[in-house]
């Protein structure tokens, strides 16, 4: 097994490491425009692999030779958002990056899983469909896993409870318009609705959707990348070990949950074949009003790269 990381940023080097660390493949490969950069984090973890008892190879890289024949690509580069940059701004810059990035990634490696990870994520992984041509099941876009992980920790802070005992899912696009499920939220089998008021739970879902601006506004100069990398390496994972497992991943909708043409996080059934099914509940009048809100919004974003193009 072989994975390619593309980005030596924050994102890109802590998936590389956990990847490394848990020994999910014989080889990493880290690339990056930077030079040196991740030649350099790329040796400096490889130094860790005999304290950490792994023979994961990780190597990095400038250009996309290296990656030749990579099972998998965990797509994480592109520009954080600047001051005095809008929205539209970061939405074509980082479609151009990824792109290129993609484009190169898949002429070495035209059999692998694409996991993407860069923002706007849904778009983004619209581009990378476009750019590789592949099926949908192939290209997948990592949003719910990490705001399903989000809801699932404020639960748990909030009822001081192991969040292993915490089944949640994220529906939605990854932004302000998400959809979080309490409806479909149990802790240890027992219904969200039963443990705690409607007001705490409206408190946790709108600090879910916020879960990324939160972070962003502590840390000043960056974003979120554990939680990201861990969430892009679990769904690897899926894939590696075929584990089968439903995950809420952003995916190119064909009709199901009477969304079409666009790409939209829903549940999925991930394994040794990406997404092997779209994992589809019925949803209430409400949640499914949210859910083409959310939707509407990854279009609105669609239209302006067709447009400029």
């Amino acid at each position: 097994m072989k994975i390619t990381v593309i980005g030596a940023g924050n994102v890109g080097a802590t998936a590389a490491q956990k990847i490394a660390y848990d020994e999910l493949a014989h080889e990493v490969v880290i690339v990056d425009v930077v030079e040196d950069l991740p030649q350099g984090k790329g040796l400096d973890m490889f130094q860790a692999m005999p304290v950490i008892g792994s023979d994961t190879i990780v190597t990095g890289t400038n250009t996309y030779d290296a990656t030749a024949d990579s099972d998998i690509v965990i797509m994480t580069a592109g520009l954080a958002r600047k001051p005095g940059m809008s929205r539209d701004d970061l939405l074509f810059k980082n479609s151009e990056i990824v792109k290129s990035c993609i484009e190169q990634a898949y002429a070495k490696s035209p059999n692998a899983f694409f996991i993407v990870v860069s923002n706007p994520l849904d778009v983004m992984t619209y581009v990378a469909l476009k750019a590789t041509g592949l099926p949908r099941h192939k290209v997948i876009g990592m949003a719910g896993v990490l705001d399903s992980a989000r809801y699932r920790t404020f639960i748990a802070m909030e009822l001081g409870v192991s969040v292993e005992d915490i089944n949640a899912f994220v529906l939605g696009g990854h932004g302000d318009t998400m959809v979080p499920l309490p409806r479909f939220t149990t802790v240890a089998g027992v219904p969200l609705s039963e443990l705690m008021s409607q007001e705490k739970i409206d408190a946790i879902v709108k600090r879910t959707a916020n879960g990324g601006a939160e972070i962003v506004g502590l840390l000043k100069t960056g974003s979120a990348y554990y939680s990201p990398s861990a969430s892009a390496v679990e769904m690897a994972e899926c894939i590696i070990k075929n584990k089968r497992r439903i995950l809420p991943c952003a995916v190119w909708l064909e009709g199901e949950y009477g969304l079409k043409d666009v790409v939209c996080g829903v549940p999925i059934v991930l394994g040794k074949n990406g997404m092997e099914r779209i994992f589809e509940i019925k949803l209430s009048d409400d949640e499914q009003a949210a859910l083409n809100k959310s939707a509407d919004d990854v279009r609105t974003n669609m239209a302006k790269l067709a447009a400029q193009a």
